[in-house]
């Protein structure tokens, strides 16, 4: 099934500015929650675009991945917060995993330092968080917060991390990790167990598709500098089945602002009608570095051709 982008689809209020989007999610009303690093850490979207509300500023130190769960409840991970939040659509608290400023000790495998991402189990309420950046490792709790288990090291090994950036689920039953700097997605069983893994593009952004459609969706991250340039090194979103066979994948394979190009994808979401929203860490990858510093896109989304 080809993809298409919709070009200019969010529609901010001046001044608002995302600075860039660093994750993606998708509720019951196909409402779409951005979590970004400018001053709205969190823009809710109608399925048009249209802007619905903001909240969040200055209670979040480094937004990075963001999960909604069937009943519409918020999970969000701050990376350099160390912490993992439940909130409800309006930002209020309902629990903290961790606490904010203090990291657990750096790859020792206690949650959490700089966790990446979320998922929830539907059936069983329970989630899992990757974790992350200064750890190697996934942690499950139940749907009330409370640790039950953790899985992973530091390797390149089965069942060791290099940057487990994202997570997702596969039929149900499985957790994929997407596994960046080891090029790979990993699969485990709910309670840890290794069970496989897929080679691809630094696979930096993970999601399951929504009702009937239980195909993954990866988003795979750009070429290292010394690569910069070379076509069909990830810069793409990849769909794989169940049995992580590519059934399609889209993206010009090159960087860039243009409308079917990725610059630094960093999380992706679907909605009810199949649409895909890929929120990209641009400014911290690129815009950053221009002269003058400047904001440059970083959300996109494609709709089935």
């Amino acid at each position: 099934m080809p993809y298409t982008p919709v070009p200019y689809w969010a529609k901010l209020p001046h001044p608002m500015s995302f600075k860039e989007a660093t994750s993606v999610a998708v509720d019951s009303q196909d409402r779409v929650y951005i979590f970004n690093r400018g001053n709205w850490p969190l823009i809710i979207f109608d399925a048009d675009g249209n802007f619905i509300e903001t909240w969040g500023e200055g209670e979040f130190d480094r937004p990075h991945g963001i999960f909604i769960d069937a009943e519409d409840n918020l999970y969000l991970a701050d990376d350099e917060g160390h912490f993992v939040d439940k909130r409800t659509p309006s930002g209020k608290i309902i629990f903290r995993l961790g606490e904010r400023g203090k990291p657990a000790p750096w790859q020792e495998g206690e949650p959490f330092n700089r966790p990446t991402d979320i998922v929830v189990h539907e059936p069983t309420g329970n989630i899992f968080i990757s974790d992350g950046y200064g750890n190697s490792r996934v942690h499950k709790f139940d749907s009330e917060g409370n640790h039950i288990t953790s899985w992973g090291e530091p390797g390149a090994l089965d069942g060791q991390f290099s940057l487990p950036h994202n997570i997702c689920l596969l039929g149900g039953d499985k957790i994929v990790v997407a596994d960046r700097e080891n090029f790979r997605i990993q699969i485990f069983s709910l309670d840890g167990d290794y069970l496989g893994q897929k080679h691809m593009h630094r696979p930096i952004a993970s999601s399951t598709g929504r009702g009937d459609d239980n195909r993954i969706y990866i988003a795979e991250a750009g070429a290292p500098a010394v690569q910069a340039g070379v076509p069909n090194l990830g810069q793409r979103v990849v769909i794989l089945d169940t049995d992580l066979n590519e059934v399609d994948s889209f993206g010009a394979g090159l960087a860039g602002e243009g409308h079917d190009q990725f610059i630094a994808s960093h999380g992706i979401a679907t909605d009810s009608t199949g649409a895909v929203y890929v929120a990209e860490v641009s400014y911290t990858n690129t815009g950053s570095n221009l002269n003058p510093p400047r904001e440059i896109t970083s959300l996109r989304k494609w709709v089935p051709a």
